[in-house]
């Protein structure tokens, strides 16, 4: 099993998938109430 070497900590996948996991989080808890969003602002 031959891989290419990530040249950036982006090119893992690893790295992508939670990337993509947390801006879908942002995503939806935008819609809630200010006190009860991820960073409570």
């Amino acid at each position: 099993m031959n891989r290419e070497k990530a040249k950036q900590f982006q090119d893992l996948i690893v790295w992508q998938k939670a990337h993509q996991f947390v801006l879908g989080i942002y995503k939806h808890s935008n819609n809630f109430p200010k006190q009860f969003r991820i960073s409570g602002y």
